[in-house]
């Protein structure tokens, strides 16, 4: 189990991570609760872990000292001695805790040097060696060998690198597989892949991560035949506890992940029970080859290529003719659904809005997430919407990793102005989409709104990363160079943003929602009024449902909401798109 545990509120998720990553760095293994497996209940694994660790680092804020779950878990670490405090924004502790230590982190940007950030790390150091000096011989091992597992996307052996979608899409699947085991804590996609194409030392990552195993392999897919290679590792001794090589056709392919599943449960001496059997063979097909283009547009959403209608035309495609192949394929019927609604909203395309989608894939497996997302995307721009965030909530209790819910919680909750909630759902979508510059970007927006300069620096910094990192395989991404542009002014470099503006423009003229984005930096962050309005006419000439919607009460635009202009090319754009 991991040495820190981390008690912090929703609002300073970022702080947290922030403060994860420089413990991470002295060598310690943290844990908060953005890793916790679908299968559990919250509360059974925040006490587990909490128990577990030699120091609890607490992080208090404003709304740190309301939230019940800091204070308790402030409580029953102070109860167990292990209690360390550390306050952001200089917020009055609640009682007994105002009577305790507390370093002052308000100005802390992650520095190792300054003297608040020395406190917390001299306190976590007396705590975790006094913790590690009361193990016995063979404890630390014994108490590592509680069972849990980290399974780093498999290697892509297969002499075409375009095949990398099939390795993920596999690795995807065994950790899919694995957290349907109710006695094994899985670390979720998100961090595992934070270890992609890297050269893994098994020891620490088992410490970082406070896990007792970790699963690494690699596929080879030529013709029609795949060799999958996978070792499990005892993360302390490091010593391999299962291996195997497997050749087989393709056509094998569901078997063998099954296979793979069954072998590990096997190798930990774990018994499954009837249900977690059934669990683990139900793959959403039974075509390879429409498994395949599941894959594949799969890997075009997660590319990170946001904005390119060309990603969307691709998705529909693929998955359209996955559900032609097999018409029971809910997963593609949701993949499909979500890519429709995209175009149709984002893009104010004609055509299909998800919905039928939705709803197909719902009758075939009513526990997905996304179409539950798609439809309360649906809602929201029909004007329904308590219904809306029912859809959503739904979606996100049905999989609190899903990276299509939590975006569709975080647009919902921002254009309701509930900036809290959104930024939650904003930071976890940006770690569950590594390469994806919209959460970062509208993390942006968010920490604008509330006022958090710092903190909207940080995302910028994210963001503009992302984006540069996307710009160098496509550089006519519009949606891009606007998220990137926005990020640049927030960075201060007005000049170069204002020159990306200039480019996109040339690149991408027609492009409504980049000019949409580009109108909001201009509003929020260069303060100019006229250059905002001119940037949005034809935005309104041409608008979408969404973005008008969107527009009605997105606070990128407080500073031209009462302009005369704004009202009459918001009235008119009602009136062409009543019904």
């Amino acid at each position: 189990m991991s040495d820190v545990f981390i008690s912090y509120a929703r609002s300073t998720a970022a702080k947290a991570e922030q403060v994860a990553v420089a413990l991470r760095a002295l060598g310690y293994g943290v844990w908060r609760d953005d890793e916790i497996p679908a299968h559990r209940a919250y509360a059974d694994v925040i006490a587990e872990r909490l128990g577990a660790a030699k120091a609890v680092v607490v992080i208090w804020s404003a709304d740190a000292a309301r939230s019940q779950w800091v204070r308790s878990e402030a409580e029953r670490a102070r109860e167990e001695r292990k209690l360390v405090q550390l306050s952001i924004d200089g917020a009055q502790l609640p009682m007994p805790f105002d009577q305790i230590q507390c370093a002052d982190l308000a100005d802390w940007s992650g520095a190792a040097e300054t003297s608040g950030w020395k406190k917390v790390a001299a306190s976590v150091a007396q705590l975790v060696n006094a913790a590690r000096a009361s193990i016995p011989p063979g404890g630390e091992a014994k108490a590592l060998r509680r069972l849990s597992v980290c399974v780093p996307p498999f290697a892509n052996m297969s002499d075409d690198p375009q095949q990398e979608y099939f390795s993920d899409g596999i690795s995807e699947d065994i950790i899919t597989d694995l957290s349907k085991v109710s006695t094994l804590s899985v670390v979720a996609r998100n961090t595992a892949f934070t270890f992609k194409g890297k050269s893994i030392d098994v020891s620490q990552v088992a410490r970082q991560l406070g896990v007792s195993h970790l699963l690494e392999g690699s596929v080879r897919k030529a013709g029609g035949r795949v060799r999958i290679t996978a070792q499990l590792i005892d993360g302390a001794a490091g010593d391999h506890v299962w291996a195997e090589r497997y050749d087989r056709d393709l056509t094998d392919i569901f078997a063998l992940q099954d296979e793979i599943s069954r072998a590990i449960v096997a190798a930990l001496k774990l018994k499954l029970l009837p249900e977690e059997k059934q669990a683990i063979g139900r793959r959403g097909t039974t075509n390879l080859e429409a498994y395949n283009l599941f894959l594949m547009a799969r890997q075009q959403l997660l590319a990170g290529n946001t904005g390119d209608t060309r990603r969307e035309e691709a998705m529909i495609r693929l998955c359209g003719r996955a559900v032609e192949i097999d018409p029971d394929y809910g997963h593609a019927w949701a993949l499909l659904a979500y890519a429709q609604s995209l175009l149709r909203f984002d893009r104010g395309r004609s055509g299909d809005d998800g919905l039928a989608a939705a709803e197909r894939a719902l009758s075939i497996d009513p526990t997905l997430a996304e179409p539950h997302a798609v439809k309360a995307r649906y809602l929201a721009n029909h004007g329904r919407r308590d219904e809306a965030f029912a859809e959503a909530e739904l979606a996100l209790r049905l999989d609190p990793d899903s990276d299509v819910a939590n975006a569709c919680a975080g647009l919902l909750y921002y254009d309701a102005r509930r900036f809290e909630d959104a930024a939650r759902h904003f930071e976890k979508a940006a770690a569950l989409t590594e390469s994806d510059f919209a959460p970062t970007g509208m993390l942006i927006a968010v920490h604008m709104a509330t006022g958090d300069a710092e903190a909207a620096r940080r995302a910028a910094a994210r963001t503009l990363a992302r984006v540069e990192k996307l710009l160098a395989r496509d550089p006519n991404n519009g949606h891009a160079m606007a998220f990137g542009a926005n990020a640049l002014a927030v960075l201060g470099e007005a000049e170069r943003a204002k020159e990306w503006i200039g480019r996109a423009l040339l690149v991408d003229p027609h492009n409504m929602l980049m000019r949409y984005n580009f109108a909001c930096s201009l509003s929020a962050t260069f303060k100019d009024a006229d250059a905002a309005i001119d940037m949005l006419r034809p935005v309104f000439a041409d608008i979408s449902i969404a973005m008008l919607n969107a527009a009605k009460t997105d606070p990128d635009l407080d500073l031209i909401r009462d302009d005369p202009r704004l009202a009459a090319m918001m009235a008119a754009a009602e009136g062409r798109l009543a019904p």
